[in-house]
């Protein structure tokens, strides 16, 4: 056996060997024809879903609903007609877990009438069965008046998904918040924080 050490091979460099493979290659005139992919994306229906968002905006209006009762003075409250007394008693007494809530101090009505339908959107999305609204006392309003509170409870009980709603109670914000029982959600619900729009 010789004493003498092989030397190991170089490996080639895979760039260089595709430049010497290629290097008789003439390349084709171009023809100016533009090659599409076979299964391009599917367009995104942007003006039908404004349109959507748009109707559901226009469809909450201003009037309250003759179901809307008053009760205690300013204490809002409402069960959609077929939905049992029960289902009120519950939820006015805190046996429905808070699933998430919106907070719309110091927004217009506009605004507010818009983050409330997105926001209910969202909590169908999710399976959400009850929510919180805080609309406000009205105290930075004009005169001091809670502007949003009846707008806030005529909009909720013109929304077949909403079952019963009523103020919530002092420890969840009393008078300046309402709680809200949302029909089950016939979709399964999301995935947490797998959310497009959070």
């Amino acid at each position: 056996m010789s004493g003498r050490r092989r030397r190991p091979q170089q490996a080639e460099d895979p760039s260089r060997e595709f430049l010497d493979a290629v290097k008789d290659v003439t390349p084709l005139p171009d023809s100016g024809h533009v090659v599409h992919p076979r299964n391009p994306p599917a367009p995104i229906p942007a003006q039908r879903l404004e349109d959507d968002r748009q109707a559901l905006h226009e469809s909450l209006s201003e009037a309250a609903p003759p179901e809307l009762e008053l009760e205690a003075g300013d204490e809002l409250v409402f069960l959609r007609p077929g939905v049992s007394r029960q289902v009120l008693r519950k939820l006015r007494a805190g046996q429905w877990s808070t699933q998430d809530e919106l907070d719309l101090h110091g927004s217009h009505t506009d605004e507010a009438r818009e983050l409330l339908v997105d926001f209910l959107a969202l909590a169908a999305k999710r399976g959400h069965r009850c929510v919180r609204i805080v609309h406000g006392r009205g105290r930075g309003s004009r005169g001091g008046q809670p502007v949003l509170k009846r707008k806030v409870a005529a909009w909720l009980a013109q929304r077949k998904d909403v079952l019963a709603f009523c103020q919530a109670r002092p420890a969840d914000g009393g008078g300046g918040a309402v709680m809200v029982l949302l029909q089950a959600s016939r979709t399964k619900p999301e995935a947490p924080g797998f959310d497009e729009e959070d």
